[in-house]
């Protein structure tokens, strides 16, 4: 079997080699407080950004071009966010430490493993927990919550909470929101 090809050109390559280097040594050594100016080395690498939201030292992102945070999202704690393609984080939603957000994945089913890549959006309000794993074409909607080590295989309805492996829906409280 031959070597298989990148399917990022050299121009990209070259890009997210760059961004390694700068986050590794610009970035991650700043405290908590040093929040503006990862945010604008984010932008310099092509990162949307509305308002202040807020990105832990730790996070890892894979491309700050397929970025969009909007203002007090907040990506906590060694949290991934794999950017092949679109991930959007909506006003005042929260990615917790060591969640997971993976826009790509293989084709498997003729065995040549293609790379396939699909936006994830996290609505307005919305909550990822500790260690929950996103998959691509993923939607959490509006105020819904993830629970931690949650595994979220289909899209998530406003309002709704979800937990476990693969995530199902549990029932809301009453009198909570």
């Amino acid at each position: 079997m031959g070597k298989r090809k990148s399917p990022w050109p050299l121009s990209h390559r070259i890009y997210k080699l760059s961004w390694k280097l700068a986050w590794t040594f610009f970035c991650l050594p700043t405290p908590k407080p040093f929040n503006w100016w990862r945010l604008l080395v984010l932008r310099c690498f092509g990162c949307q950004i509305q308002g202040i939201p807020f990105v832990h030292q730790s996070a890892k992102i894979e491309n700050p071009r397929n970025l969009v945070l909007e203002d007090r999202a907040c990506i906590g704690a060694e949290a991934v966010l794999y950017s092949l393609n679109k991930i959007s984080i909506e006003e005042n939603s929260i990615i917790a430490q060591e969640a997971y957000l993976c826009t790509g994945t293989h084709e498997f089913e003729s065995g040549r493993f293609d790379l396939i890549t699909k936006p994830i959006t996290v609505g307005q309000n919305a909550f990822v927990g500790a260690r929950a794993f996103v998959l691509p074409g993923i939607v959490i909607g509006r105020s819904a919550v993830v629970g931690a080590c949650s595994v979220v295989t289909t899209s998530v309805e406003e309002e709704t909470t979800v937990a476990g492996n693969p995530s199902k829906v549990l029932p809301r409280k009453s009198g909570t929101n």
